[in-house]
């Protein structure tokens, strides 16, 4: 047979995008013979893991030694026989051929990633196996995404921290530079804004310059070893705090921008993500808070953990001075307009949210906050404060 007789051949995935883990993963072999084709077997496999490898060189008196840092960790390997090889060719006449398949995804599976020094990758394999003729391989990628619901409790708690320096230059003292900060959780999805309260005390006779950025690290593990890489994915810069002054961020916006969701369960790598205030003090080494962030896929639901998470936003409000927001209460919205809006918008809040990006209180968070604003029902009196007037009386009964 002439090893020109294959057209074509390729791989096709009924459903395109991502996947998770417990999914069936199907699609179909495209084989296009431009003659009968004489054909041994055909299989597919599925194949997915972590790798991660790196150089890491020393010095050994005169001479430089590179040491090589390797870890595989697999976590899918199926195979499907579609032509079985029993000894004997199988003729396939020329025109097109497809031969579906379908794989059951294990029920946990590590998000793809590709870094600098290691990956996540998952593939279908294909091979053609035919009688003189060297073997035909069609590949596809496919992407795996882990689902990270931060709608628990522990990536719903809010974080906070404190931190002090001493301000320096030549041996001298210039005084003490303090900052404290908080965001109202851990957890949160790519796209939504994170409003960072923090509170910078210059005592210092120089001026600071306060900032917030996100911080993702890499890292990967091998034999023993670890290598990290580190990125900022988002900023931002307040303004410069005088000597003697103090600074209160009342809830800036700090958006998100379409990263990786965080990797925790991987034994090779990790990719964990941090919230990093920092203060600049000339002549000083920079004063850093850091909080930990968790970056999911499964966004936050407003009113689905009502009764763990607004008790814990309230006391988050009143302790930042956010208690008394600055709208005058108004009463609630009729039940039929909340339900139309309801339908209209598919299923999502039914409150509106601000679009400007100057607002410090956006997203799932500004829900919270709006959900004090109605006013309370009126207290019971057993006096009837509006009593009818005397000609409204009824009259006594008696003769």
């Amino acid at each position: 047979m002439r090893p020109w007789g294959v057209r074509s051949f390729a791989l096709e995935l009924e459903r395109g995008g991502a996947y998770r883990g417990g999914e069936l993963l199907c699609g179909r072999v495209l084989l296009e013979a431009a003659a009968p084709l004489r054909v041994r077997a055909l299989a597919v496999a599925a194949r997915g893991g972590a790798t991660t490898h790196w150089l890491q060189g020393r010095s050994v008196g005169i001479n430089a030694v590179s040491s090589d840092f390797t870890a595989v960790e697999t976590y899918l390997r199926r195979r499907q026989l579609l032509l079985r090889d029993t000894g004997e060719t199988t003729t396939l006449p020329a025109g097109r051929h497809e031969f579906p398949f379908s794989f059951q995804l294990p029920p946990t599976l590590v998000t793809s990633f590709e870094g600098k020094h290691g990956s996540v990758r998952y593939c279908i394999k294909a091979t053609l196996h035919r009688p003189w003729v060297p073997a035909r391989r069609a590949k596809k990628v496919f992407t795996v995404i882990e689902p990270v619901d931060i709608n628990t409790p522990t990536l719903l708690a809010p974080q906070a921290g404190a931190r002090e320096k001493l301000a320096r230059s030549w041996y001298s003292n210039r005084g003490l530079v303090s900052l404290s900060a908080k965001i109202d959780r851990k957890g949160y999805t790519p796209g939504e804004v994170i409003p960072v309260f923090a509170e910078i005390d210059n005592s210092s006779t120089r001026p600071v310059l306060p900032r917030a950025v996100v911080v993702q690290t890499q890292t990967f593990m091998a034999r023993g070893a670890r290598k990290q890489k580190h990125a900022v994915v988002a900023s931002l810069s307040g303004e410069p705090v005088g000597p003697g002054r103090r600074a209160l961020w009342q809830g800036r916006a700090l958006r998100i921008p379409p990263v990786g969701p965080s990797i925790l369960h991987c034994r090779v790598l990790h990719v964990d993500y941090a919230l990093k205030v920092c203060v600049d003090i000339p002549g000083t080494s920079k004063l850093l808070l850091e909080l930990p962030l968790v970056i999911g896929t499964v966004p936050l639901h407003p009113f689905g953990s009502r009764s763990s998470s607004v008790g814990s936003h309230a006391s988050f409000l009143l302790a930042w001075g956010l208690g008394a927001l600055p709208e005058q209460p108004e009463a609630p919205p009729e039940y039929s307009e909340v339900v139309a809006g309801d339908a209209a918008a598919g299923g999502q809040s039914p409150f509106p949210l601000p679009q400007d990006s100057d607002l410090s209180l956006e997203g799932p968070f500004f829900a919270y906050i709006q959900e004090f604003r109605y006013r309370p029902p009126p207290l019971y009196s057993e006096e009837d404060p509006n009593p009818p007037s005397e000609a409204m009386r009824p009259r006594s009964m008696t003769c």
